[in-house]
C-alpha cells in the first residue's frame, strides 16, 4: 500500500508505505497538524505503524513524528548529523530500515541541510528538499552546502535508474511526482549544469526566510514534541 498526502499550508508532501501481509507501515515527514488524516487511514486498514522518518530537520513545519511515537509507539527516525538526539534512531548512509516483507534503503544526501537523507524503496526515492521537482532545496541555511548537494544529487540519485520515480517534499506548483530521467534531462538548476554553475545559482537565489524557522527547527529537533516544562 502507498498513499501520498498534502499539507495546504507548507506544500508538504507526507508518505505512508504498507505492507499488507505483516500490516506493518511506516510514515515519511508527517505533518504535525495532519496527524488524524494519517491515523484514519492506519486504523481503517488496520495497520501498525513503526517508524516515522524524517528527510531532514524541517524548517518549515513541524514534524508529527514526536506526537504519532506517543499514540502509535512507533519509532522516530532521523540522519545522526541532524543533531535530534530525541530520535530513536539516527541514521547513516546505506542503513536498511525493515518493515514487514519491505526495505527501504537510506541514502545520505546532505547539501539541503547537513544531515539530509533520501529513502529508497523498490522503484521510488523519496527525496524530501534534496531533490524537488524542477528544482531542488536551498542551501543557505542549516548548514547548507551547494556543492555538496550537487554531489550527492548527481553522484547518487542521478546514478539510479533512470525510470526510478522520484517523490519529493515539497512542491508548490501542484506537481507530485517526477523520474530520475526526466530531472537529469530538464530540472533547469542540475541538467546540463556544471558543479561551478549549480554553486552560483544556489549563491545568487535570494529567498526570504523561512517564516517557521525560528520555532520549527528547535521543535524538530525534539521530534515535534516540546521538553516538559519543569515546576
Amino acid at each position: 500500500m502507498f498513499k501520498q498526502f498534502y499539507d495546504e499550508a507548507s506544500s508538504t508532501l507526507t508518505y505512508l508505505i504498507a505492507d499488507m501481509e505483516s500490516k506493518q507501515a511506516v510514515l515519511i515527514d508527517p505533518v504535525k497538524e495532519n496527524i488524524d488524516e494519517y491515523l484514519n487511514i492506519i486504523n481503517a486498514h488496520q495497520l501498525t505503524l513503526v517508524y516515522s522518518l524524517e528527510t531532514h530537520v524541517h524548517a518549515d513545519h513541524i514534524t508529527g513524528g514526536g506526537q504519532l511515537k506517543t499514540i502509535t509507539t512507533a519509532k522516530t527516525a532521523v540522519s545522526q548529523a541532524c543533531g535530534a538526539d530525541s530520535a530513536d534512531m539516527q541514521l547513516k548512509d546505506n542503513d536498511v530500515i525493515t518493515f514487514g516483507h519491505e526495505k527501504i534503503t537510506v541514502i545520505a544526501t546532505p547539501g539541503h541541510t547537513a544531515g539530509s537523507v533520501s529513502f529508497l524503496w523498490r522503484d521510488r526515492v523519496f527525496t524530501g528538499d534534496s531533490l524537488l521537482i524542477n528544482g531542488c532545496g536551498r542551501t543557505d541555511f542549516q548548514s547548507g552546502d551547494a556543492g555538496k548537494l550537487y554531489d550527492c544529487i548527481t553522484g547518487k540519485l542521478f546514478m539510479l535508474p533512470d525510470e526510478t520515480l522520484v517523490y519529493p517534499g515539497h512542491d508548490y506548483n501542484s506537481r507530485r511526482v517526477s523520474s530520475i530521467g526526466q530531472e537529469k534531462l530538464i530540472n533547469p538548476r542540475l541538467a546540463n549544469q556544471t558543479r561551478d554553475e549549480f554553486i552560483y545559482t544556489m549563491a545568487n537565489l535570494n529567498l526570504p526566510k523561512p517564516k517557521m524557522i525560528d520555532i520549527a527547527v528547535p521543535a524538530n529537533r525534539k521530534c515535534g514534541v516540546p521538553e516538559p516544562q519543569q515546576g
